[in-house]
């Protein structure tokens, strides 16, 4: 089935809506079926202009970038101050990235755990 269907979107002559239906039926296809039988059947470069795609990549990079962001921001305040409190462990991963960047700056500036409490204390 999905065969004929790769084929009847390749029949479709409008290049903007075939790429369109390809790309639509990618997506749902890639529910059931394994990438390699999606790739025999559809060109892959279609799909990575998807908008869609785009999109995805984006949040899963922001998702990275955030993570590898709170991560050394944890490292850093541990070895600056040993434990640091619970609350605000579990409030780190709360900040926005942009959040995290700036206290990756500033925690530069603490001297005590204090600063840090007083600091997560005025953003949240």
């Amino acid at each position: 089935m999905l065969t004929q269907v790769a084929g009847a979107v390749g029949m479709i002559e409008s290049r903007t809506v075939r790429e369109n239906i390809s790309v639509c039926t990618q997506l749902l296809a890639g529910l059931r079926f394994d990438r390699g039988l999606l790739t025999q059947l559809f060109r892959e470069d279609i799909m990575e202009e998807s908008v869609i795609y785009q999109d995805i990549l984006l949040k899963g990079e922001l998702k990275g970038k955030k993570g590898e962001a709170l991560q050394l921001i944890i490292r850093l305040l541990k070895r600056r101050f040993g434990n640091i409190p619970v609350k605000i462990e579990q409030q780190l991963p709360n900040l926005a990235l942009t959040q995290l960047e700036d206290l990756a700056e500033d925690l530069l500036d603490f001297t005590q755990v204090d600063d840090l409490v007083n600091y997560m204390e005025n953003i949240t």
